[in-house]
């Protein structure tokens, strides 16, 4: 991969907030920057780490909700604000079934160690150069909202930063 080739890294960050947190506050200030639109859903996310992805730091995760169905490779570990992500599109329209039974054989083959799920209720608000997300995330026995802002457009690391500041001021989660 080129050094300015962002296709497979994602740039974000999130924020855990506590209970009692303002949404009102939070859902007026992603409207007055005009979103060119919003979402609610519900997300089914299971996580699969295999042998190798423990040993080379990553972990597999199959999403499925009403919009899409991905396979995503994730790095772990060391930076979490810019790291490698690499989807594979597996359908996503209205209807497509769920896959969830071919992911799971199909990682069972890749030396599974550990797997797990979470289910998250989203809500997105969409910007041509920014994705902003509260979601609260649940499994069977933990439960934890978080916002989290990620950047679209991604000519250089340093541009992308720029864009989530500039999305968290606005929004009073800088700094």
């Amino acid at each position: 991969m080129r050094p300015d080739d962002f296709r497979f890294i994602e740039i974000e960050h999130k924020f855990i907030v506590p209970d009692g947190f303002d949404d009102a506050r939070l859902r007026q200030a992603l409207a007055e920057l005009g979103p060119t639109r919003t979402n609610r859903i519900r997300v089914r996310d299971r996580y699969y780490l295999t042998a190798h992805g423990l040993a080379q730091g990553f972990v597999l995760r199959h999403r499925f909700d009403e919009e899409l169905q991905q396979l995503t490779l994730k790095s772990l570990g060391g930076d979490i604000e810019v790291r490698e992500e690499v989807n594979l599109e597996l359908g996503g329209r209205e209807g497509d079934r769920d896959q969830a039974a071919q992911v799971e054989s199909f990682v069972k083959r890749l030396g599974l160690v550990w797997s797990g799920t979470i289910f998250k209720d989203v809500e997105v608000w969409y910007y041509p150069e920014c994705e902003v997300v509260r979601y609260e995330a649940t499994t069977d026995s933990r439960r934890i909202t978080c916002v989290e802002f990620e950047a679209l457009q991604k000519d250089s690391i340093d541009d992308a930063l720029a864009t989530l500041e500039r999305f968290e001021r606005a929004t009073g989660f800088f700094g």
